[in-house]
């Protein structure tokens, strides 16, 4: 018999002493070209064995083998923390993260379906008007003219006329962007006052401040005149002047409209990276409308013009991407057939994948976390690579029970097609399907970050891991549900594909908005629901956070910790913190020290002069309870819950924080752990707990269970049942059977997504929809509770 080749000896990813974040001396062999799911509680290492360690090093590796001017341009990869990895191929990553908010960015032009939609319309498009660039709503027309001087030599010049011209198809109105924002007067400043009355309600715009001070000692105006008298000149510099030179006091000042000088310094950043005071004033202060021009299309009417048959390129990106497939597979045209073919496939795979409801001109930034997946994975389905390792972050996230089944063949697909699949999941249907199982834990943070178990699903079944045991958790259907207090009345909306809903929604129960993905729930709950004072909403937006940012500064608990141990030391509160005064000087505050080394990863030391600690040596003589600073943000949120509850170390405001840490299962953390080392799961209850001190008596929950392990369900379950019998009105838009189980009552949308949805298929109790079994929702939640 022939000896195997030596190659087919390479059938394994080898991984030996793994400490990154909270691994525990890692090791694990994990088979190739097979579809391996990584399961284990919140928190307790999945991602950072699979992406922060097989992936990173896999990227780090390849980066390796560009040359070294290459390097210098791509992001600098520090080895992960691990002794040997072996038998890795290339990982393709595909998380969770959002795409981009940037209001051009669209599900077509993060796909590419949009840049050849324009090819085709340039080809084929009558009347014909340019090439590709002029159907580009990103693109802008540019024309000039000039004179090129030409050396001719012996002191011999010619100047010759030189034109130049680009057709583009961007809306000038609204510069591609389909809405055009307006800023309501009124909110900046009270105009029946003078400049010298305060008269603006801008936040920093104070009457001592720098900035008030130019406007008014600009010389443009009369200090005791109401801005409401002033003349038509006077008007447009106090709103848009250019930036002019000014002489304050002997000093040399910029003077600029308030207009423009607002877009610059509010308007041109980040909504949510903005203070929380900030963002009220700009939510206030700012409306956004449909572009009046190009009707909300971001294309100029030159590129609107151009027709293939009655269809423009506006009218094919606002279908439903499976109407649009069936139009792209009308057309016949020869000229383009590799070109509607790639198309096609596309379309196709959007389709397959479950977006088919989606359209191309849907701004990226709305796609919800497992939207935003499913749409990088696209690029991905048709790909002729083998041998490359995939690792998926929860790939269900937002899937309803029907749509699942889907995505788990896609996951098989690119496994049979010889790829190895690793997945990060806590779904019981996805981890049915895998050859290979791994168990982490057996706890979250310091408590998890070993292998409980590695083999077959029957074997996970059989062992005493947290994992196994709950695998067969069914939440039971309640025997009496509670009675409604009141109703939010929802009539006649239309929101995105919303077809006339009539709805109430009632109060003082938990209510959940079930349907599969794109049937119009959260245009219902977002989009229609009215706000007013006293609903709290939490979304799926992810919290953001750099090294510096922990628990305890995310939550707003460092803020009453700083005030008792100035108090009780007779200090400034700045102190105690490693952000502002109290920083080490040798490490900023950051606890580790950076050393560049240009295309070499960078090195990070801890700080030898506070040992990590993050703050300076006399700081630390600073004592509250009998601890230092770091001692106290060192702590577990289940130890400061006792510590911050009575005696001498009593702060009420410290307490509730963490009390509500605690309700939402996060007794683990420290209070100083950067929030870059926290799980998806982690980050969104630490989201939740912190919207729990909103004072208000409606919840709107969306999809709370994201990140969560099956026995973190049933804590969240008794925490949205604490929330209900102390008053409040919980409103949650969910997938999750065991959630729907527990409801009071049930609004299911469909029947089907997009254009097929929007319309209430049912409303009743749990028991009532399981007993009907009429929607895809009753049927699924059937089989679950009577599993």
């Amino acid at each position: 018999m022939n000896e195997p080749h030596a190659a087919d000896s390479h059938d394994l990813i080898r991984v030996h002493g793994a400490r990154e974040n909270n691994l525990k001396d890692v090791s694990i062999d994990i088979p190739k070209r097979r579809l391996t799911v990584f399961t284990g509680v919140s928190g307790s290492g999945k991602s950072s064995l699979v992406f922060d360690t097989i992936a990173a090093e896999s990227q780090r590796l390849i980066n390796e083998t560009y040359s070294a001017f290459l390097q210098g341009f791509m992001p600098n990869l520090a080895r992960p923390e691990v002794d040997v990895l072996d038998g890795l191929t290339t990982a393709i990553t595909v998380d969770q993260q959002r795409m981009g908010s940037d209001p051009r960015s669209t599900v077509g032009t993060a796909t590419d379906a949009n840049a050849m939609l324009r090819i085709l319309f340039s080809r084929l498009g009558k009347p014909h008007i340019g090439p590709p660039a002029a159907y580009s709503f990103n693109v802008a027309s540019v024309s000039a003219t000039g004179g090129l001087t030409v050396d001719r030599g012996a002191d011999k010049t010619k100047t010759e006329k030189v034109t130049f011209s680009r057709t583009g198809g961007m809306c000038t109105h609204c510069e591609g962007r389909g809405r055009v924002s307006d800023i309501d007067l009124t909110q900046l400043f009270d105009d029946s006052k003078s400049l010298s009355e305060d008269p603006f309600t801008i936040p920093t715009y104070t009457g001592d401040g720098w900035v008030v001070r130019v406007i008014a000692e600009s010389g443009f105006f009369d200090k005791e005149k109401p801005i409401r008298k002033y003349t038509k000149k006077e008007r447009h510099d106090f709103l848009y002047r250019e930036p002019t030179k000014v002489k304050i006091n002997g000093i040399n000042l910029t003077y600029e409209g308030l207009i423009p000088k607002l877009q610059k310094t509010f308007l041109s950043k980040d909504r949510e990276s903005m203070q929380p005071h900030i963002r009220a004033f700009v939510d206030r202060a700012v409306t956004f409308a449909e572009c009046p021009e190009c009707e909300g299309t971001r294309l100029s009417e030159l590129a609107r013009s151009s027709k293939i048959g009655k269809i423009n390129i506006a009218d094919a990106c606002k279908m439903e991407i499976r109407d649009l497939a069936e139009w792209v597979r009308g057309l016949k045209a020869p000229s383009v057939a590799p070109l509607l073919a790639k198309l096609q496939h596309s379309l196709d795979s959007f389709v397959e994948i479950g977006l088919g409801y989606l359209s191309l001109d849907r701004a990226s930034g709305t796609l919800s976390g497992g939207e935003a997946q499913r749409t990088k994975m696209i690029r991905h389905l048709g790909s002729s690579l083998t041998d490359v390792t995939y690792v998926f972050d929860e790939p269900t996230i937002g899937l309803h029970p029907h749509d699942i089944q889907r995505m788990n063949n896609l996951l098989l697909r690119l496994r049979d097609k010889g790829n190895t699949v690793l997945v990060v999941e806590h779904k019981p249907e996805t981890i049915a399907i895998a050859d290979h199982v791994v168990d982490l834990g057996p706890g979250a943070g310091t408590a998890g970050g070993t292998v409980c178990f590695e083999g077959t699903l029957d074997g996970l079944r059989a062992s005493d891991t947290v994992t196994g045991r709950h695998l067969d958790d069914r939440a039971k259907l309640k025997a009496v549900c509670r009675e409604a207090t009141g109703k939010l009345e929802i009539r006649g909306a239309s929101a995105n594909n919303l077809q006339d809903v009539d709805v109430d929604i009632p109060l003082g129960v938990l209510c959940v908005i079930t349907g599969v993905a794109g049937s119009g729930k959260s245009s219902l709950v977002h989009g229609s629901i009215p706000a007013p004072e006293g609903v709290v909403s939490v979304d799926q937006t992810p919290i953001r956070g750099s090294r510096r940012s922990n628990p305890a500064t995310y939550t707003g608990l460092l803020e009453p910790i700083r005030k008792a141990f100035a108090k009780a030391n007779g200090v400034k509160p700045a102190l105690f913190s490693a952000n502002s005064e109290g920083a080490c000087p040798t490490c900023n505050g950051a606890g580790v020290i950076y050393t560049d080394l240009a295309i070499m990863q960078s090195v990070a030391t801890t700080c030898e002069d506070c040992e990590g600690k993050r703050f300076d040596a006399s700081v630390l003589e600073y004592h509250f309870g009998g601890r230092d600073i770091s001692e106290v943000l060192a702590m577990s949120v289940t130890e400061a819950e006792e510590f911050f509850r009575d005696g001498e170390a009593r702060i009420p405001a410290a307490h509730k924080i963490v009390e509500r840490m605690a309700d939402v299962g996060l007794g683990y953390l420290t209070l100083g752990q950067p929030l870059t080392t926290l799980s998806g799961g982690e980050r969104q209850r630490l989201k939740l707990a912190t919207h729990m001190a909103d004072k208000g008596g409606v919840y709107v929950l969306d999809e709370p269970t994201t990140g969560l392990h099956l026995a973190d369900v049933e804590q969240m379950l008794g925490l949205l049942d604490r929330l209900v019998d102390s008053g409040k009105s919980v409103i949650v838009i969910e997938h999750h059977q065991a959630v729907m189980a527990h409801a009071d009552w049930i609004i299911d949308l469909g029947p089907g997504a997009g254009h097929d949805g929007g319309r209430i298929v049912f409303e009743g109790t749990p028991a009532d929809l399981v007993a009907e079994r009429s929607t895809l929702t009753g049927e699924h939640l059937a089989a679950y509770v009577g599993g």
